[in-house]
Formats: structure tokens, C-alpha cells, sequence
């Protein structure tokens, strides 16, 4: 079993059904252990566009990361995402953030997620579950990440993550 971070967001639609069922369908293929509350953010990039809930999870799975690629991208389209512009409004967004220790940098998969020490949006919620976890090439925690943001970013505490089935936690 690997250990995995995954990061997810929603900006379309019911955005906490969003990122609940984006969660019950990653609970058929992984042990989910943690849950960050959710985070409601402002856009990056594109910034037309409704504002961001986002958290994060962790887990275990026996998927390899190419399979859990797959897997978290069936999900974004079973739930109503379809191809856009970098940055575009999305119903879910499900993104590999670390898998186990490992540094992959393939065609459409890099691991740890690239921006991750950009991103408060993503930090935040990776501090509330695994303050001590290590870049694997940065050799920082997420907190002393967090802690190097230079950039302010709008981030609020939205609340918990609705219903999920409780066998998924």
C-alpha cells in the first residue's frame, strides 16, 4: 500500500456535493485516513470566474500512480468536468499531490505536484492533516512551505466536508 495526498477543488455547481462525492468515489479505490476541512479560495490565473472550495486527503491505495491518474481523472469527467482552458471554472479537480516518497516527472504526471509551494490554497489544508510531511525534493515540511509564502492569497475557512459514507473514513 502507497500513501497519497490528493488535493481537490470545485467551483461549479454544488461545490461541497462536489468535493463529497469527488471523495466517496476516491473511498472505492483507496483507504481515505485523513480529511482537511474544506477551504473556500479565490481564483488563480483566470480570474472571471466563482471562487474556489478546495481541501485535501490522504490515504492509502495499491493503485500505481499511472492507474491512480486514471482513476482520479474518470472521476472529473463522471462528475461533470470536461476539457478547458488552463485555470477554467470546473465542477471537481482532483490532483495527485504526493505518492509516497516518490519524484515522477513523465509525460502528463509530475509528483509532487509542481505548484504545491505556490499554492495556500493547497498548503492550508496539507498543514491541517500532515504538518510534518516532506517535499521529497524541496526537503521541506508543509508547514515551513506554508510558513514561505510570500504571495498573499485570499483563503477562508469554509467548514467540514458534508455527508460521506462513514465507511470511507
Amino acid at each position: 500500500m502507497n500513501t497519497v495526498y490528493l488535493g481537490l477543488g470545485s467551483n461549479l455547481g454544488d461545490r461541497e456535493r462536489n468535493l463529497a462525492r469527488g471523495l466517496e468515489s476516491l473511498a472505492e479505490r483507496m483507504m481515505i485516513k485523513k480529511v482537511s476541512s474544506i477551504y473556500e479560495t479565490a481564483p488563480l490565473g483566470y480570474l472571471e470566474q466563482p471562487w474556489f472550495l478546495n481541501m485535501a486527503c490522504s490515504g492509502t491505495t495499491q493503485l500505481d500512480p499511472i492507474e491512480l491518474l486514471r482513476y482520479v481523472k474518470g472521476i472529473e469527467r463522471r462528475l461533470g468536468r470536461v476539457a478547458g482552458f488552463p485555470n477554467s471554472p470546473r465542477p471537481i479537480d482532483i490532483d495527485i499531490l504526493f505518492y509516497a516518497e516518490r519524484v515522477i516527472e513523465i509525460q502528463d504526471l509530475v509528483i509532487p505536484h509542481p505548484r504545491i509551494a505556490e499554492r495556500a490554497f493547497v498548503l492550508i489544508p496539507l498543514v491541517e492533516i500532515a504538518p510534518e510531511l516532506t517535499h521529497p525534493s524541496m526537503r521541506k515540511t508543509m508547514r515551513d512551505l506554508l510558513s514561505g509564502l510570500t504571495e498573499a492569497q485570499q483563503v477562508r475557512r469554509w467548514g467540514d466536508v458534508p455527508c460521506i459514507r462513514p465507511a470511507a473514513l
